[in-house]
């Protein structure tokens, strides 16, 4: 037997008008009562294990309680008109868990797994410099490891100015438009790259770059959150950000082969690294065009007649993610945002502590994972042997970033897990700090390995910035704020390690154990100031009458 809710019975106002004084139950005389279809047995307690999500009868219900379900909140929640999916939600609407399961894996292949290859193009062009550098690319264009340091700060400072403009034109003109527009527009800066003379056109492109790629990975998350649940987002965060890892070890074996072409023509082979990886970036964004809908109930083109989902399956992904979040129905995909709203976002001291790790919590892996293979070179690895010896550390990264994405939803604790990255850096670093001349090159590079095949949090912080957002006008917004302190951050690191201190970096490195030693205590600031907001919330709570919880929006900060 399937596991439901007992039906429960609404108040439904009727247009006929009655002359009895009274109804049984306490109903007035222009109400009368209706059944309203079972729901399924609440979720949100059960715990999923490691490796399995939790066991539901297929053929049960798993439609999920919500504000819905109340005549009252139904009224205060319901959607507007102009919300582009409002034809599709029904609070009367029921599936089964077999349905969902379904859906779910057909948004996963249809929405998901391009979204993953996006960031994998992105990355792939972001990245690149790295491979770049062990081709004696800084030596060709006359650069110092300084210049390389003012181009890296310089991509992270467009990076972080374009943050929230993108977003703003994002919600205008929608992600389905913007995104493959942004790829576009820098897989041409990208593969332009091929035709550098020196320094200045070197810090031109990283500038351009910046601008160009500022704001893609929030437009990205937002447009996901169209099709997802706040539960099921974090863990594909996880997958979405392993497209990262992928684009740097494929990136690494693509290095080995294209650096070959050094010669050819007479030009170097990180000239045709940045050419043929621009050009591989453009047909995906072009494709891009073709492959985002707008949203669930807009998959239908001239390309694609009969769209991606038939009218239940609509229905039900519309309705399972109002149930989960009635704010996803504020703004529709073409509504802006105003300066009012922008301000009134950045006036919430509530995420002001999640701004302050992203300002600091990358900065002590940043340096050593931005100069392995150039250090690896320093050390007197070829070119072909430094491209190579990259590709544990990202594997280890990879493995590490999905193990402590799922810590995090098992322990349900975000400070913790993502706290966790400074306890595996310190100790590795103070280990660097001490290498000497004399050092091994093969101890080097086993301690720099660790370093930088640290546990990647960055997706567990940015999911719980998201969900301590309110609707999708200040999730998007919060999210840009958050990046534009992760890409401040990215300034910060890139002018840490200096040519006068190459090539172990001792003073640099001291920098970092200082740093790391601070963002130990400010972790522990954090969860002192959320668990303090939650008890405060509880207690106010605990203190309303059941009416007032029912007519109230309550919203809780995740620590």
């Amino acid at each position: 037997m399937s596991t439901v809710l007992a039906k429960p019975l609404y108040s439904k106002a009727i247009s006929e008008g009655s002359d009895s004084g009274s109804i049984k139950g306490g109903l007035s005389p222009t109400e009368s009562v209706i059944e309203v279809p079972t729901l399924g047995a609440p979720v949100a307690t059960q715990k999923a294990s490691f490796w399995r999500r939790p066991k539901h009868e297929l053929d049960s219900i798993a439609t999920q309680p919500s504000v819905f379900d109340d005549p009252v909140t139904l009224e205060k929640y319901r959607p507007p008109p102009s919300w582009e999916n409002t034809h599709r939600f029904d609070p009367a609407a029921r599936w089964t868990w077999r349905e969902e399961y379904r859906i779910v894996r057909k948004i996963d292949w249809l929405i998901m797994i391009w979204a993953f290859i996006m960031f994998f193009s992105l990355d792939l062009d972001r990245s690149n410099i790295s491979q770049a550098n062990t081709d004696n690319f800084l030596n060709d264009l006359g650069l110092t490891t300084n210049d390389f340091n003012l181009g890296n700060t310089l991509f992270k400072l467009c990076f972080l100015i374009a943050e929230l403009p993108s977003q703003l034109i994002s919600k205008r003109v929608g992600p389905d438009v913007w995104i493959p527009s942004q790829m576009v527009l820098w897989s041409f800066v990208s593969l332009s790259q091929f035709w550098l003379k020196g320094r200045a056109s070197f810090l031109a492109t990283r500038c351009l770059l910046g601008f160009m790629q500022g704001g893609f990975i929030p437009d990205v998350i937002l447009y996901l959150s169209y099709f997802y649940t706040k539960n099921e987002l974090p863990l594909r965060l996880a997958w979405f950000w392993v497209s990262n890892y992928m684009a740097e070890i494929i990136g690494a074996f693509m290095a080995t082969g294209l650096l070959k072409l050094r010669g050819v023509g007479g030009r170097a082979g990180w000239r045709y690294l940045f050419l043929i990886e621009g050009g591989l970036t453009l047909a995906i964004g072009i494709a891009s065009f073709f492959m985002m809908p707008p949203s669930p109930t807009q998959t239908k083109a001239w390309f694609r007649p009969k769209g991606w989902f038939t009218e239940r399956e609509e229905t039900i992904i519309v309705n399972r993610v109002l149930r989960d979040d009635p704010s996803k129905s504020n703004m529709h995909n073409r509504q802006g945002l105003s300066i009012r709203m922008i301000w009134d976002i950045l006036k919430d001291w509530r995420m002001w502590p999640i701004y302050a790790l992203g300002i600091v919590f990358m900065v002590p892996v940043t340096p050593p994972q931005t100069y392995l293979t150039l250090s690896l070179r320093n050390l007197g690895y070829t070119t072909t042997q430094s491209n190579l010896l990259s590709i544990p550390s990202k594997f280890l990264g990879m493995v590490l970033l999905l193990v402590f994405c799922y810590l995090s939803e098992i322990i349900d604790s975000r400070v913790i897990s993502t706290a966790l990255l400074q306890v595996w850096a310190l100790p590795l670093l103070i280990a660097l700090y001490t290498f000497d001349a004399k050092t091994s090159p093969w101890v080097y590079f086993a301690v720099v390995t660790l370093i930088t095949g640290f546990p990647y949090v960055h997706p567990v912080q940015v999911a719980w910035a998201s969900t301590n957002s309110g609707g999708v006008g200040t999730r998007t917004v919060s999210a840009s704020i958050y990046n534009m302190f992760v890409q401040a951050g990215g300034i910060i690191s890139a002018n840490i390690y200096r040519d006068d201190d190459k090539p172990l970096y001792k003073r640099g490195n001291r920098v970092l154990i200082g740093i790391c030693v601070m963002n130990m205590f400010l972790y522990l600031f954090v969860y002192v100031f959320y668990k303090g907001i939650n008890k405060r919330r509880d207690r106010i709570w605990n203190s309303w009458t059941a009416k007032v919880r029912t007519l109230s929006h309550h919203l809780a900060v995740d620590p």
